[in-house]
């Protein structure tokens, strides 16, 4: 496995699936909260780090939105930003389109410009400092409502050049696609593109409804996808991009272990899958901690691993002309590694 590890260490690659309010370690949580005067119900590191045992999506998202509290001025989420892509950079990832909930930050009273103003900084800030592209995609959150998703893209209408896309997160169970048509179609006439959360907790038939529904882009998980072979057949017809994210299923008890993770199923599909870390604070690490994980588990090769690096340029949101430069440098450093 050493010589893995040096290959993903130094592999370019791409990540699709990164909710940024979910790079919140605990330690800028204390140093958020003092600088900003927010009570937090921890005392300390170790007591949130104790905190993040999960046994289903709920449970981790009662703590996720407890800690985003802390996040309060613009400077705030323009520090998150950049700490996430100090660790990306050192994960050799060269570009990421990453979620944010403008809602979670909304409904505390903080101004949705402030959270975007924070975040384009800490992006412009990876680009000057590790040569990092990036894309901001929005999320609506699927427990609340319909006319609240709306409302929150009427308020992003300023910033919409600065958004790539539109998705959908938060408890998935008893909240399908089919609730947000008319918010994503409405996304769509925009000109803004669709990404959704299906099939991690929820049903296969969740997936089929993103796919038909949403029109989506792009897949966020899609798991349970393997449980319908029609829908893994047209999945894979349709080279339609999955971002999976293994220590987030093992943490959320989606799979029991990652030696029963079915990344390498899919792969032998022929499903165009990527592998991302989706809240990396809370699940125990960040995207090359996810490929690791996935190599150990379930013997992956350098050549499969290449090809989740490839498949996350290929999913992503970047030119067609931008995506082959990165593919090109993926195919070299695979060349010159060998």
């Amino acid at each position: 496995m050493t010589d893995l590890n040096a290959f993903i260490s130094g592999l370019p690659k791409a990540e699709l699936h990164m909710h940024i309010e979910g790079s919140l370690e605990p330690e800028m949580m204390f140093a958020l909260a003092e600088r900003n005067g927010v009570a937090i119900p921890f005392a300390s590191v170790e007591e949130v780090r104790g905190a993040y045992q999960f046994s289903r999506l709920q449970d981790f998202l009662d703590i996720y939105y407890a800690g985003a509290d802390v996040l309060r001025t613009e400077a705030d989420f323009r520090d998150l930003a950049a700490a996430y892509f100090d660790r990306a950079a050192a994960d050799s990832v060269v570009h990421a389109e990453i979620f944010f909930d403008p809602q979670t930050h909304t409904a505390r009273g903080i101004g949705f410009g402030t959270v975007v103003a924070g975040l384009l900084a800490g992006m412009e800030d990876a680009r000057a400092r590790h040569g990092i592209t990036a894309r901001l995609i929005l999320c609506f959150l699927r427990h609340l409502s319909e006319a609240e998703a709306f409302a929150t893209l009427a308020e992003a209408e300023p910033w919409l050049d600065r958004i790539e896309a539109v998705g959908l997160d938060s408890s998935e169970l008893g909240h399908p696609p089919e609730k947000f048509a008319r918010v994503f179609a409405a996304a769509a006439a925009k000109g803004l593109k669709r990404v959704a959360h299906a099939g991690e907790e929820g049903p296969a038939d969740y997936v089929w409804q993103a796919l038909d529904v949403l029109e989506v882009d792009r897949l966020d998980h899609g798991n349970r996808s393997l449980e319908d072979p029609a829908l893994v057949e047209r999945l894979a017809r349709e080279q339609m991009t999955l971002t999976v994210c293994p220590l987030s299923n093992l943490k959320l008890c989606v799979v029991p272990s990652m030696d029963d993770h079915p990344i390498d199923h899919m792969l032998a599909e022929g499903l165009r899958v990527t592998i991302n870390s989706d809240d990396p604070a809370y699940f125990g690490g960040y995207v090359n901690a996810n490929y690791r994980a996935a190599a150990e588990g379930r013997r992956l090769g350098a050549e499969q691993l290449a090809t989740l690096a490839r498949n996350s340029f290929l999913g992503s949101f970047l030119s067609e002309e931008e995506k082959r430069a990165h593919i090109a440098r993926v195919d070299a450093y695979v060349a010159g590694f060998r």
